[in-house]
């Protein structure tokens, strides 16, 4: 007689558990763009949603704790020309975020810590090079200012968003569109999917592929790709005849799957939201009512299947809080931010445990706010994994810190030494389109200052107006 051994895991009962209705974000116009994206992006400070806009495209900033019903008239972030189609939080600084758009540009904007009056439009910066719309964006995890953007040009470009300069572009690598991109842990490498239905391995610096797999998954709808802990790569995508499969691929073998594993019929593509310190991959499709959750050991069958989060409603999108911004005290493990048509719900992961003591088991220490590498020392060749930080005793975000943009001077440009004929006329070009920059930023400047006063004016009259008023 045969008995059937239950396998052991401390995560084999997470539950998943709407927040309570005065803990969601009412009344929030949910972008209806078209993208496989997620449309949210949640730190331990803010909760980022892209939202509909006449015009343009826009997101809105609440502060965690701004729960209940938003003001239709609450600041948003503008300045793209057409609907944004991603945002993503640095991950070392909790103030900084990043927008993608249909209308080619990346723009990084410093939103404060205290709720603004009127709409943000003034990124620090924006970043122009890709020549069709930009659809993906993901910050180095370890290098400072380093943010990789994909767009449907079928080129990744990585920046540094400290001056504004490309540090490396990979434009020759994907002759269809990419469909997602992901960092290994410390940076060296990228997984990427592509609508030719290849999961490549590239090593971005020396600009090469360094692994590559034809279809991972047969079905020509997109694939997703994450890399695990243990280095393997988790990909979500479709069989031929359009069921949904996982697998977890070895890139050092790449002819076989370590495991493949057919789910269901149904068209919302599978975003995989990944987390190291517990090896739990959740899987949340578009379109779906429900978050599936598996473990990934070295044991097979490899990916084990561990419980469902069901909801009525389908979501248009799904947030991932960073580890740091959970709530130990009460064993959660991860947080989801769900989004409706109208609304955004928080999702609670939680281990049931019946001591209210910190679990050393379920909360390894995890990547913190602190870059391990500066952006030119990553381009030089160097690796650092993530510095991590301890959540005994939960963790504080840092307090403001601003994002300082250094572009490079056009006066530090010197003309090449050489012999004097030959260098006048480079002398002369190079004086007339010096002089040319310097009006253009002079009367950009004045420009700029005559707004100022205008607004200092409009506010000093609404005070009077109020003093009087309370008199």
């Amino acid at each position: 007689m045969s008995r059937r051994v239950v396998r052991q895991s401390k995560f084999r009962h997470v539950f998943g558990q709407a927040a309570k209705a005065d803990q969601a974000y009412e009344d929030i116009r949910v972008s209806k763009v078209t993208w496989d994206s997620s449309f949210c992006a949640v730190n331990p400070k803010f909760l980022a949603i892209i939202t509909e806009a006449g015009g343009g495209g826009a997101f809105i900033v609440l502060p965690l704790a701004k729960t209940g019903r938003v003001d239709k008239n609450y600041p948003l972030v503008t300045g793209h020309t057409a609907p944004v189609l991603d945002i993503d939080w640095c991950p070392h600084n909790d103030n900084v975020i990043a927008s993608a758009s249909d209308d080619t540009t990346i723009m990084v904007w410093q939103i404060p810590d205290y709720t603004p009056v009127r709409n943000i439009t003034e990124p620090i910066i924006t970043l122009e090079g890709h020549s069709k719309r930009v659809g993906i964006l993901s910050w180095h995890p370890t290098a400072r200012n380093v943010l990789l953007s994909a767009g449907g040009d079928n080129v990744i470009i990585i920046w540094n968003v400290g001056t504004g300069e490309v540090l490396l572009s990979l434009d020759d690598m994907h002759p269809d569109v990419i469909h997602s991109v992901c960092w290994n842990s410390n940076g060296s490498l990228l997984a990427t999917t592509c609508k030719d239905k290849t999961l490549r391995i590239i090593d971005p610096r020396k600009g090469q592929v360094v692994a590559e797999r034809f279809a991972a998954h047969e079905g020509m709808r997109p694939m997703r790709a994450v890399f695990t802990r243990q280095g393997h790569i988790f990909t979500t995508g479709f069989t031929r005849m359009s069921q949904r499969e996982l697998g977890l691929w070895d890139p050092n073998n790449f002819e076989e799957p370590v495991a493949l594993q057919e789910m269901d019929t149904s068209n919302g593509v599978l975003l995989p939201f990944y987390d190291p310190d517990s090896s739990i991959v959740y899987l949340c499709g578009k379109g779906d009512s429900s978050i599936r959750y598996f473990e990934i050991t070295d044991e097979p069958p490899f990916v084990h299947y561990l419980n469902t989060f069901s909801s009525k409603e389908p979501q248009r999108g799904m947030g991932f809080m960073p580890k740091r911004g959970l709530d130990v005290s009460k064993c959660e493990i991860a947080r989801f931010y769900k989004l409706h048509e109208r609304k955004c719900e928080p999702i609670i992961m939680t281990v049931p445990r019946k001591s209210d003591l910190f679990q050393d088991d379920l909360y390894p220490d995890t990547p913190g706010p602190e870059p391990a590498l500066e952006a030119d020392e990553w381009l030089s060749g160097q690796d650092a994994e993530p510095v991590l930080i301890s959540l005994r005793d939960g963790y504080v975000p840092p307090k403001h810190r601003e994002l300082r943009v250094t572009k490079r001077n056009i006066l530090d440009v010197r003309p090449p030494s050489g012999p004097r004929r030959s260098q006048s006329a480079s002398d002369a070009s190079l004086s007339q389109h010096t002089l040319e920059t310097l009006l253009e930023e002079i009367k950009a400047l004045r420009e700029r200052v005559q707004a100022q006063e205008q607004r200092i004016t409009a506010l000093e009259n609404m005070l009077c107006e109020l003093v009087d008023g309370t008199d």
